[in-house]
């Protein structure tokens, strides 16, 4: 199957900001899907100190081609100075599903 998608994380400060930035990917069609999952732990380097909070799990769903702009919009509008974005391939997944995304973002 050819790779086409990603699934990306991000983290946010607090359920409301999750579920905001959820909610503007997908209706904006930059994710197919977003996934928050609440209480995680961080543990990071900032400004010199060593920091641990609370924080909640953004796992989001896109096309390839959706991701500079989805990088983009998450930058412009996350209360971080650096909000965290990383994303990895999806290699395989149920063509079902895939296809559902293609064909939403």
């Amino acid at each position: 199957m050819e790779n086409r998608f990603v699934v990306a994380f991000s983290t946010a400060p607090d359920a409301q900001t999750a579920k905001s930035i959820a909610r503007h990917l997908v209706e904006n069609r930059l994710a197919a899907c977003c996934n928050i999952v609440p209480g995680i732990q961080s543990v990071y380097a900032w400004e010199g100190r060593i920091c641990e909070d609370e924080e909640w799990l953004l796992i989001i769903k896109t096309h390839r081609r959706c991701l500079t702009r989805l990088i983009r919009e998450i930058e412009k509008i996350h209360p971080y100075d650096v909000p965290e974005l990383v994303a990895l391939d999806i290699d395989s997944g149920s063509p079902n599903y895939l296809n559902w995304m293609g064909n939403y973002v």
